[in-house]
This record gives structure tokens, C-alpha cells and sequence, in this order.
């Protein structure tokens, strides 16, 4: 299978199992890093798979307790195997693809957290991913019992008072209720798609990332409508004015009920990108 043969394959796939009744966080995953990596096959993806399955099987039986949990992940995964997080890993776009963070054992704080949840899932433990504020951790159990973890720290245990304080430290406000609502996997692929468009948005040279990046955004049932704006932007900064400029006046069409000064501004924008056509 050619490289463009399979990305458009692997688009396919995300968008189909984006769209199912629900969702496979960890596919979800890996078809971002076949994405962005066409030199990956479906082999790779299993040989991941496999690797989760394998970390879950080395887990003890007959865990009951979320903080027997918590306890023996971060000396399976965080101890033995030394998954963890530090601070130049925000630099690196592998470390946003799962594939990548299972070999390397480095990643961001949610692409750690899905590690994470998807061996504490295969051992049969109540998992769920929380997406902080500028910080993204796993809960286990009951929400109200506040039994939480955070895998970029290797596995840290943390209460209600350690995640009322990383919130606090990265938005100077208070923890909210709805903050300890278990994430959505749909809403935790758009956070790390979200992820790869920030890193890649100072990177001119690597618009193409952005690009992938919005488009797998834009085939989640649920994602922000300036995305397609975004697109937009992107094309036309890439050189398809043509196709770049009408995607800014669909968009202005929509907005125009609700903002009729921004479509406007938009309109102007593609008129611009088409004045670029040689």
C-alpha cells in the first residue's frame, strides 16, 4: 500500500470509528499516528495493540480497591517500564502518537493518560480520563471519591486538593464540578488533535501536520464549527487559494446570522486568497 493509498485508508478508518456506537479510544490513537506516519501498516498498529495487551496481562488479579490501582500501575508502567512525562517532550510531535509513546515510553500528559486508561481498561479496572485545564490526569472509581493519578508524573497519586491546585496554577481559578466529569473519548482525540495543531502552528514548514491534523478534526461528529475556518486558513497558506477561498465563504454563510461584521471580514479574506491566483 502506496503512502498516499494509505492515508486516505487510514482517513477512512478514523472517520468510521470516529462513528460508531462507541468509539476505540486507542484505534482512534493509532490511526492519528498512521496519519501522520505512512510508513506505518496495519502490522504496526496490531504490534501495539499487542504491547497494551501485554502491559494489562502484567498487572496483579483480584484489584477491587481504585487506589490498589492507581498504586500498581504506577509501579508497572511508571516504575518498571518508566513511562513518564518532562518538559521537552512538549516539543516533539511523537509525542502525540500513541505508537510512538509506547516505544519511546515519553509522550504528553494525554497521550501518557491514554496508556494509561487502555491497560488499566484491558485489566478489567474503572478507569476514566479527566481533562484538566492545561493538564490532563485518570480517575478511578467513583468521581466524588477523588482517587486520581497523573501518568506524566510516572503514576503520582493525587487528591481533590492536588487537582484544585493544578487548575488554579494553570488558569487562576477555581476547580469547577464539571472539571472531574470522566472525558469523553471523542472529546479526549479532539484535545490531542488540538495538541498537534498547536505544536505544528509556530512551524511553518510543517503546515502539512496542521493540516492533517484539522481535516481528522473536522470528521468527528462533534467539533467547533471555526475549524472550518481553520482549514481554510491553511489551504490558502499552503497555496490552494481556489479551494482555500470558497471554504472561507461557505463559512462566512454560516456566520453571517450571528456575526454578520466577522463574515464580512471573512468574505474579504477569500477575496484576497483569490487575488493570489496566478
Amino acid at each position: 500500500m502506496d503512502g498516499v493509498t494509505g492515508v486516505t485508508d487510514w482517513r477512512r478508518e478514523f472517520a468510521e470509528e470516529a462513528r460508531t456506537r462507541r468509539p476505540d479510544l486507542a484505534r482512534l490513537c493509532l490511526l492519528i499516528g498512521a496519519v501522520a506516519d505512512d510508513g506505518l501498516g496495519e502490522a504496526d498498529l496490531d504490534a501495539a495493540e499487542i504491547e497494551l495487551d501485554r502491559l494489562a496481562g502484567e498487572l496483579p488479579y483480584g484489584m477491587h480497591d481504585p487506589a490498589q490501582w492507581v498504586t500498581a500501575l504506577a509501579r508497572l508502567l511508571g516504575g518498571r517500564y518508566g513511562f513518564q512525562g518532562v518538559p521537552a517532550d512538549y516539543q516533539r510531535l511523537e509525542s502525540s502518537l500513541l505508537h510512538e509513546v509506547l516505544r519511546r515510553r515519553r509522550g504528553l500528559p494525554i497521550l501518557l493518560s491514554v496508556v494509561w486508561m487502555e491497560v488499566a481498561r484491558r485489566a478489567g479496572a474503572p478507569v476514566y480520563g479527566l481533562g484538566l485545564p492545561g493538564h490532563f490526569v485518570i480517575g478511578f472509581g467513583d468521581p466524588a471519591a477523588q482517587v486520581f493519578a497523573d501518568p506524566f508524573a510516572g503514576g503520582r497519586p493525587m487528591t481533590g486538593v492536588d487537582a484544585e491546585l493544578l487548575v488554579a496554577g494553570a488558569t487562576g481559578e477555581p476547580l469547577e464540578p464539571s472539571m472531574l466529569r470522566p472525558t469523553d473519548p471523542l472529546d479526549i482525540v479532539l484535545r490531542i488533535l488540538n495538541n498537534i495543531r498547536a505544536w505544528a502552528a509556530p512551524r511553518p514548514e510543517r503546515s502539512s501536520v496542521a493540516l492533517w491534523a484539522v481535516e481528522l478534526s473536522l470528521m468527528l461528529p462533534s467539533h467547533p464549527a471555526r475549524l472550518r475556518y481553520e482549514h481554510a486558513e491553511l489551504l490558502v497558506q499552503r497555496g490552494d487559494f481556489q479551494a482555500g477561498a470558497a471554504e472561507m465563504e461557505a463559512y462566512a454563510s454560516v456566520v453571517d446570522a450571528v456575526e454578520p461584521s466577522a463574515a464580512a471580514s471573512i468574505r474579504n479574506r477569500a477575496q484576497a486568497a483569490r487575488a493570489l491566483l496566478n
